[in-house]
């Protein structure tokens, strides 16, 4: 059979010297194709290339660095209203803040809730002109390729990493990520407390960097689950998982102003200071109303349980090194009967025993009260004060952030702090996530996970 695809038995010597260096050169380009799509994901330095959508597709110069998260949400379900038209003739434009810079970017986009396939023949990314505008720095427009297309078809249930493109990411800065669907997809997703302000245009404005044709605001983020950038500022990824507290749901919208936005402003200025800190990007990766233990209805579910996503949400984002865990109080308030706070615990040291197969750190937090609130009784009182207990014994994390002991109030320690208090006396205000911010130590971010507990 060799010889007969090598043009038979009677073949000349030259015609096999030509096919022989034929297979050689394209073994030799598969080797570093492969090689590239390897190394696309795996955190380390490395150089990429330019795609300056008014330049053509020339190779930029080569920047090295190292691939870290500098934000990324949660896929929370399918969106209300999309079901048969998707996004379809419309422009998405996600405004999404950095945690950390850097010198080239690229994005996830999800169509896991879609029942369909979802056509995206157009994507850019930009630097946004100014906090909470759809104005573009025009200078920074770069559109986006997947494996060196303009298009792609995302299959349902699927996700697609899009081409590096060379712009500079600022660190604290906002960043637009646009996507166009010229055809119905099926529900959208999306993650809906994006506590951001984002946009949507009628037509192709995928490149538009005056912002004019966005006339319609959404509080949601669509399709779009991460960022990611080529960083010298950072090193690795640190994912805060969790439920509306780490979403943020009642913190100022646009303000960014959730806990982990202000974890991620204290470790970079502390890190800017000399200090001995490791340089971590840090990502969100809370959903309002998450249980560590249950799934919400669907197929897939929505509101995946904290047991079911991890693997998506934490393992596979970019080069991770710490997982922060604070999840459970939703086990409690919305389980229609007594919770088992053995089962909720026995959950969490679930996650901690997958992060630890991955060698990452665990930082777990503890529940704070929520007397006042809708859902408090004083069983479900003690059942919190159990996890807690057991949290802060040791025996479920690496280490431990006692947000439960900072912002409870000192004359009735089953309510929050009044000024800490959204008003909802389960969801910190604006001060209160601050607090949480600042007492969390961040030398607890410094080495590598144990292999048991």
């Amino acid at each position: 059979m060799a010889k007969r695809r090598g043009g038979g038995a009677g073949a000349s010597p030259v015609r096999h010297s030509a096919v022989l260096s034929g297979l050689v050169a394209l073994v030799v380009a598969l080797s570093a194709v492969i090689y590239v799509m390897v190394a696309a994901d795996d955190g380390t330095p490395r150089t990429t290339a330019d795609n300056r959508p008014h330049h053509g597709s020339s190779a930029a110069p080569a920047s090295t660095g190292t691939w870290v998260g500098a934000w990324s949400t949660a896929p929370v379900g399918g969106e209300p209203g999309t079901e048969a038209g998707g996004m379809a003739g419309r422009s998405v434009r996600n405004i999404v803040h950095a945690s950390t810079g850097g010198t080239s970017a690229r994005v996830t986009l999800s169509n896991l809730y879609g029942q369909s396939p979802l056509t995206i023949t157009h994507a850019s990314l930009a630097v946004s002109a100014g906090d909470g505008t759809a104005a573009a720095d025009g200078e920074t427009m770069r559109r986006l390729t997947f494996g060196g297309v303009t298009s792609v078809v995302i299959p349902p249930g699927g996700q697609v990493l899009s081409d590096a493109v060379r712009v500079t990411v600022p660190h604290d800065s906002d960043v637009l990520v646009t996507t166009y669907s010229p055809t119905p997809s099926g529900p959208v997703t999306y993650h809906p407390h994006a506590r951001q302000v984002s946009y949507v245009a009628e037509g192709d404005r995928t490149e538009d960097a005056t912002g004019t044709p966005y006339t319609e605001q959404t509080p949601y983020w669509r399709y779009l689950t991460a960022l990611d950038v080529l960083s010298n500022e950072a090193t690795g990824t640190v994912v805060v998982f969790g439920d509306s507290i780490t979403d943020g749901i009642t913190s100022t919208v646009g303000a960014n102003h959730r806990w982990p936005d202000v974890l991620a402003g204290r470790l970079r200025s502390a890190v800017e200071s000399g200090d001995d800190l490791p340089r971590y990007g840090i990502v969100n990766e809370g959903i309002s109303g998450n249980q560590v233990l249950a799934d919400g209805l669907g197929r897939p579910a929505e509101n995946q349980s904290g047991l079911g996503r991890f693997g998506r949400d934490v393992l596979s984002r970019t080069n991770v090194k710490v997982v922060v865990i604070d999840l459970g109080v939703n086990d409690i308030l919305r389980n229609p009967k007594l919770a088992d706070p053995n089962r909720i615990t026995d959950g969490l040291r679930a996650l901690v025993r997958q992060a630890h197969a991955r060698g990452l750190k665990v930082v777990g937090a503890t529940l704070m009260p929520f007397k006042g609130h809708r859902g408090y009784t004083p069983a479900r009182e003690a059942v919190r004060r159990q996890v807690n207990a057991e949290i802060r014994s040791g025996r479920v994390y690496d280490t431990v952030v006692d947000f439960d002991r900072v912002l409870k109030d000192p004359y009735d320690p089953r309510r929050l702090r009044p000024d800490y208090d959204s008003g909802d006396h389960l969801h910190p205000s604006d001060l209160g996530f601050a607090r949480m911010g600042e007492v969390f130590d961040l030398g607890a971010l410094k080495g590598a996970g144990q292999a048991e507990l």
